[in-house]
């Protein structure tokens, strides 16, 4: 019985553990913008290339990918 609990107990907290770095880790990404809104706040638009749209790299060395 006790081995049984300890087992739903690990298995509960792992599910807690790994939610939680998937909230951290969607919270850390940036959203996609637009190029004109790029400009707008001071980043450089780069067009990319064959295999990857273009982004916006930022004045404090971020990029984010234009929609």
């Amino acid at each position: 019985m006790r081995r049984l609990l300890g087992l739903a107990l690990a298995t509960a907290t792992l599910a807690g553990v790994s939610a939680v770095g998937a909230a951290t880790a969607q919270a850390a990404t940036y959203p996609a913008i637009s190029a004109e809104e790029c400009t707008t706040q001071g980043g450089t638009v780069n067009q990319g290339g064959p295999y990857r749209g273009p982004t916006c790299t930022f004045p404090d060395g971020h990029s984010e990918r234009i929609t």
